[in-house]
């Protein structure tokens, strides 16, 4: 059973990631704290009473494809209808089009939700959320009139359409092309793998964005468009009409996520009779897609980020039901009469804490970076709204890529509380575990975040944007030191230990860099975000502890979270700065043919 931590969210997104100033501020418009929390409870309820009962389900029917239609697991189909009804898809979505227009950082609250209850289905409405943000920011005013409110509703969903057998990651390699038709429409020919949501008979049309290239394109990224594909094209009432030729030829049998369907997607094949082709509309300029299309994967990636945290949340919830009812040998200190309930086991409350503190601190880095993408965004001064938007540039990367190693770590612990249990899929721990592990590969592999992150993040503004953000990060440590809390003046020690790694490792890459040393740059890319992201959320975990109120449960429990990894996870960051400052020989130097032997 899920129950939403909703106390716990409001806590982390006003006061630990900052949203209370620009509610205080206004820049929320009139979204106070008292509405904030009502939608955050309602969202909560949803999740829990609705969502979470089809998970299993889900799993175990997994979405169904015959010849060319994709049928939902039973009772999904209905939750969808329920969810678009109660405004959860238009939540964020701007007022002229229908939505609610609340921040990014409620969105990704309540996304949380979604993906606790069922990641499956929180990754649908992800891709639609950021093709009304691609398409608002790049289209023309008639494609937003026609498609915009539609899927800001959720009467219909969009995909994000980039990956090519030949192609994955290495977008310059894609071959879908496009031809010019008479009408000023395209003609899209080609195929697409692993589109998530690319067919499913949840809405009445689904909406792809598709990167393609045009005659004479220049090569690799710089010949890139993004087109507009229906599955429908609208008829002159802008109701769904003729079928476009754009069909899906199968789906995968996966590893997780049964019931989010991942389609092999077919432009042009022929599938719809007449004309061969299907009908697209350029998004933006010819030959400028992927600025287009990295409007959308940044949105993504900051929602792949928060399922990370949401299936985290639920391992542990699993993890600490059954540790509380379990009993197993005798604890230290307990009772000699009797098993004792396996959470007294000093191990087990190892494996628990340390669950909590990464889940606590990939929350904390996501909400912080979700409130950075709305100060980019709503700030008045032109100065304050650059610097956020810099700082949201810093911190998706990192939002995406700990979070997400975090909710695999959490999900595997998860079995490991359960013991033989949690390999059996009565438990659904094993469900976790398997529905976790995509989230590292897609929406950009972690790997290539770090790349990211390091070649393209760091030297921002001269390195300003990060120098300033450890600056932040230390002030958390001095304010930790400064309390009269027992326990806080350690957790200041090892904190401050950690940002003096996380500071001199981004000198070590910034140098670099500036030396055109790039493959020990890469070498060390890796370890490098695992480093910021622990040391990032120590300093979160941190600043919760330090503005709780003193005395309470919760004040306690989060104490014993910032204690626990302050001394166990903040200790990792010394040898990661080993392994970033002069690891990197050991790995240019081993030649890939010598791996390959």
């Amino acid at each position: 059973m899920y129950r939403a931590p909703v106390s716990e969210i409001v806590f982390t997104l006003e006061r630990v990631a900052g949203a209370s100033a620009p509610l205080r501020d206004g820049l929320f418009g009139d979204l106070d704290e008292a509405t904030l929390r009502a939608v955050l409870d309602e969202a909560g309820r949803f999740a829990a009473e609705v969502l979470a009962p089809v998970a299993a389900v889900g799993d175990r029917v997994g979405a169904s494809w015959a010849g060319g239609a994709v049928t939902m697991p039973p009772g999904w189909k209905e939750v969808y209808r329920r969810w678009r009804e109660a405004g959860w898809a238009s939540l964020t979505a701007p007022p002229e089009l229908g939505g609610q227009g609340l921040p990014a950082c409620v969105s990704v609250a309540v996304q949380e939700m979604w993906n606790a209850a069922s990641m499956a289905y929180g990754v649908g409405p992800t891709l639609t959320l950021a093709a009304v943000e691609a398409l608002e920011a790049h289209a023309s005013e008639e494609l937003r009139r026609l498609y915009a409110p539609k899927l800001a509703s959720g009467e219909w969903t969009g995909t994000m359409n980039l990956t090519e057998p030949q192609a994955g990651s290495d977008l310059g390699a894609l071959a879908t092309r496009a031809e010019r038709a008479a009408d000023g429409s395209y003609r899209i020919f080609g195929q697409k793998i692993f589109i998530t949501y690319g067919e499913h008979d949840m809405a009445g049309n689904i909406v792809h964005l598709v990167l393609a290239r045009l005659p004479g394109a220049p090569p690799g990224t710089k010949g890139i468009s993004m087109f507009l594909v229906p599955k429908f094209l609208p008829d002159a009432d802008g109701a769904p009409g003729v079928r476009n030729d754009v069909f899906c030829a199968g789906i995968e049998e996966k590893m997780g996520l049964h019931a989010s369907p991942t389609c092999t997607m077919i432009y042009g094949g022929g599938h719809a009779g007449g004309e061969k082709g299907a009908v697209g509309w350029l998004v933006g300029e010819e030959n400028r897609g992927l600025n287009c299309m990295f409007t959308m994967m940044n949105s993504a990636r900051l929602a792949v980020g928060i399922e990370g945290v949401g299936v985290a949340e639920r391992a542990l919830q699993q993890a600490t039901a059954y540790a509380v009812e379990r009993r197993q040998g005798r604890a230290p200190g307990q009772p000699e009469a009797g098993m004792s309930p396996i959470i007294a086991h000093p191990d087990v409350r190892r494996m628990l804490l340390s669950m909590r503190s990464l889940t606590a601190a990939s929350r904390a880095i996501c909400y912080a970076c979700a409130v950075a993408i709305d100060r980019g965004r709503l700030e008045p001064d032109p100065g304050a709204r650059a610097s956020w938007r810099e700082r949201a540039n810093l911190l998706t990367p990192v939002a995406k890529a700990f979070s997400t190693d975090a909710g695999v770590e959490v999900a595997s612990l998860g079995v490991q509380v359960h013991g033989g249990m949690g390999y059996i899929e009565e438990t659904g721990a094993a469900r976790l575990y398997r529905d976790s592990r995509i989230a590292p590969i897609y929406e950009g592999t972690n790997g290539i975040q770090a790349i990211d992150l390091a070649t393209r993040k760091l030297p921002a503004a001269g390195g300003e944007t990060i120098r300033a953000y450890l600056r932040e990060l230390a002030e958390t440590a001095a304010e930790a030191r400064a309390s009269n809390r027992a326990g806080m003046a350690r957790i200041a020690d090892r904190l401050a230990a950690s940002l003096e790694d996380l500071s001199v490792a981004t000198e070590h890459l910034l140098a670099g860099l500036a030396k055109g040393d790039i493959a020990g740059v890469l070498a060390g890319a890796t370890p490098y975000l695992r480093l910021f992201g622990l040391a990032a959320g120590g300093a979160y975990l941190a600043r919760a502890a330090l503005l709780s109120d003193a005395g309470g449960d919760a004040e306690r429990l989060r104490m014993a979270i910032a204690r626990f990894h302050a001394d166990r996870h903040l200790p990792e960051t010394a040898a990661l700065r080993v392994a970033i400052v002069e690891g990197a020989e050991s790995l240019t130097e081993a030649p890939p043919e010598l791996l390959a032997g």
